[in-house]
């Protein structure tokens, strides 16, 4: 994909190298584009230093970047790479490109318009996250096998809602589920527990990259 001065852009926090740390995608090396800006405050984000900044990158020069690194996984993040329009023209780059391509997004914006050969992986607000009234609940007709929905818990109260919303909403009949603590709010071992009692049709998940190499930017 050549360079040129038509090329649409998209301001980009970083591009990376590292192994995935999250999703059924756990362990593979991928390449990440983390787009900048984000809608969003939950109280408990990790990546704060994505929501302004960045660099203002044609298409052709984000893939120019992807395809340096030689590895078939991409995921696509931010932020919240979906407050960009031009993410949608970037995905359907790479998978026009035979990448196997994933998208971190909040859940708050509309997926409709995601290229299908894209694996979704849509994070519902729980109210611990202090931004629950922004899940965009029109996204759940939407998800197909090929998605992952993910809830992010601080608590138990975050845990009840959580089993409340996947049984209301009959979440387990359309994709798989993840469900992970928030590091230095909430037990692993007891949100594990609580699964294990409660036979949730969930997975139970970690941020490998975390364990591997803390909260280092680029990891």
């Amino acid at each position: 994909m050549g360079e040129s001065l038509e090329s649409p852009s998209l301001r980009v926090s970083e591009v990376f190298y590292s192994l995935q740390g999250e999703a059924s995608r756990m362990g593979l090396p991928s390449v990440f584009v983390r787009l900048t800006g984000c809608p969003l405050r939950c109280v408990w984000c990790d990546t704060g230093y994505a929501f302004t900044g960045g660099q203002s990158m044609p298409l052709a020069t984000i893939f120019d970047r992807v395809s340096g690194y030689g590895v078939r996984q991409v995921c696509v993040t931010g932020g919240e790479p979906l407050a960009q329009k031009n993410c949608l023209l970037l995905l359907v780059s790479l998978c026009d490109a035979g990448y196997d391509v994933s998208l971190e997004t909040s859940g708050a914006l509309d997926i409709a318009e995601v290229d299908p050969r894209v694996s979704r992986i849509v994070d519902l607000k729980a109210p611990g996250s202090g931004e629950s009234e922004r899940n965009r609940w029109s996204n759940i007709p939407l998800l197909t096998p090929r998605d992952e929905l993910k809830f992010v818990l601080t608590s138990r109260a975050d845990y009840e809602w959580a089993k409340q919303t996947i049984t209301g909403h009959r979440l387990d009949q359309r994709c798989p589920i993840l469900f992970s603590p928030v590091q230095d709010a909430l037990d692993p071992r007891d949100l594990a527990e609580w699964i294990l009692a409660d036979r949730l049709p969930v997975r139970f998940q970690l941020q490998l990259h975390k364990l591997l190499w803390g909260n280092i930017h680029g990891k």
